[in-house]
């Protein structure tokens, strides 16, 4: 087994036992239920719940590199680094983020129309769940960036970590080079003409970027403790 195997379990299993998800799961449940309506066209909807993962994203990865208190983070990173008890922390957050989208998606595919936004082309719902899917990971690894680089070892201080996030939250939303963006802005396009859109540059971008993004912040736990 993996050294990281158990270090993400104990991560997930703080988290869980912490109860400090409920916020930002409550408010996705939140965001979907005042943004998504029965029988609204599903590649729209599966855009809106895609986007509404990235700041919560952010926020559950706060919730993990913080959470530990600093007595047992010091022992685990005695006992196993510095890097990989902070990448264990990420791996958390992103895993339950993951299951936050995968349920989101799903239930947004269910009581979403399989047509376009006016009704009048039929979406093939397989298609739709598969775009609406990838469309998710992309919002998630995208958030778990933003999140990496707002919180420690990159800013220690709360209230510059806490604006920053939400600021790079926004702008991973609303500017052109995101894959989020990308991702996000497919499927609402694709919504007006009833086409799935089959990206394969968001994912991978936003893949090569998460990863790039906690290599980065995990070498820099290692020098900053």
């Amino acid at each position: 087994m993996s050294p990281l195997v158990p270090l993400v379990r104990y991560q997930s299993t703080l988290l869980l036992r912490s109860q400090r998800w409920l916020a930002p799961v409550l408010l996705y449940v939140a965001f979907l239920a005042v943004g998504v309506q029965a029988g609204e066209p599903v590649l729209g909807a599966l855009g809106f719940a895609a986007a509404g993962l990235l700041p919560v994203t952010a926020w559950l990865v706060r919730i993990c590199v913080t959470q530990e208190p600093e007595a047992a983070r010091t022992c685990a990173a005695a006992a196993a680094g510095p890097p990989r008890v902070h990448l264990a922390s990420l791996l958390a957050a992103v895993g339950c983020a993951s299951v936050l989208g995968l349920l989101g998606t799903a239930y947004v595919t269910a009581v979403g129309d399989p047509a376009s936004a006016d009704h009048k082309v039929a979406v093939p719902l397989g298609s739709a769940l598969g775009a609406g899917l990838s469309a998710a990971g992309v919002c998630v690894l995208t958030g778990a960036a933003v999140g990496a680089l707002g919180s420690r070892p990159v800013l220690h201080t709360r209230g510059w970590s806490l604006t920053l996030t939400a600021l790079g939250a926004l702008l991973a939303l609303v500017l052109t080079p995101s894959p989020a963006k990308y991702a996000v802005s497919a499927l609402v396009t694709g919504s007006r003409t009833g086409s799935v859109p089959l990206a394969v540059v968001p994912p991978a971008a936003a893949l090569v970027c998460a990863g790039v993004v906690a290599a980065g912040v995990c070498a820099l736990s290692s020098r900053r403790r």
